[in-house]
């Protein structure tokens, strides 16, 4: 796995990503004495709050950088890739939060999940939906064409429909409880340009001249869709909110 994630960066330009995870909390609906596992952790922001209500939380992440942040915290965490989880009937639930879009083979992430919980035990998360930051993709994927450069980034992201996904988690074995698609247009403080540097830091790998000019162009590129007329952005979101069961 390649670290593309700065922990700093993260909680300088896209701090509303946990800020916005309260009501997937709310849908895990965590217990005291549950093990839970923090499936994407990022920098333990909201593994903290399920540690606040008693769960025994073991938070992982494909970052290293990320996982240290966690650690700092006073978290228990680990670098653990969501392609590779080698849990056995550990957890009561499994979490994530913002974070599956990033694991692009979904079958190999559901099947990790369904053998890390106990029987009875449930899988609850939000992440990128279809049409999820079509304008900011939209806007790379020609950027990138104009760099002589053909990508389609579903190597970087999942962004499936709800019949997609609810069909890979009944294919993993699960019983889906609650699934649906939500439009969030996200306010991004730090503007568009630190949100593609810091969430789109995979992309810029396939740049193959400056990325800071590349970086100037997208952004002016979205100026018009996503920039009011005080200069504040708002990015494109829809999330994919979900809970299931593992029988």
């Amino acid at each position: 796995m390649t670290d593309d994630w700065s922990a700093e960066a993260y909680a300088a330009n896209a701090r509303f990503v946990s800020d916005l995870g309260a009501p997937v909390l709310d849908l895990l609906a965590p217990r005291a004495g549950e093990r839970v596992l923090d499936l994407g952790a990022g920098d333990g922001a909201l593994t903290d709050r399920i540690v606040a209500v008693g769960a025994d939380v073991l938070a992982v992440d494909g970052s290293a950088d990320m996982v240290a942040a966690a650690q700092a915290r006073g978290l228990t965490a680990q670098v653990v890739d969501g392609h590779a989880l080698d849990f056995r009937a550990e957890f009561d639930a499994v979490f994530s939060n913002a974070a599956l879009h990033w694991m692009t083979q979904p079958q190999a992430v559901i099947a990790g999940v369904h053998a890390a919980l106990k029987a009875g035990g449930r899988f609850v998360g939000e992440f990128g939906g279809m049409g999820n930051v079509a304008a900011i993709r939209t806007a790379l994927i020609a950027e990138l064409a104009r760099e002589g450069v053909t990508a389609d980034l579903k190597d970087i992201w999942y962004f499936p429909s709800v019949a997609e996904y609810r069909a890979a988690l009944e294919k993993g074995g699960f019983d889906v409880t609650s699934i649906t698609l939500i439009p969030r247009p996200t306010p991004v403080p730090a503007g568009m340009r630190a949100w593609v540097e810091t969430l789109a830091a995979p992309v810029l790998h396939k740049v193959p001249g400056d990325r800071s000019a590349f970086l100037d162009r997208v952004t002016a590129l979205l100026e018009p869709a996503l920039c009011d007329g005080t200069g504040a952005w708002t990015a494109d979101y829809v999330r994919l909110r979900f809970s299931c069961v593992k029988p």
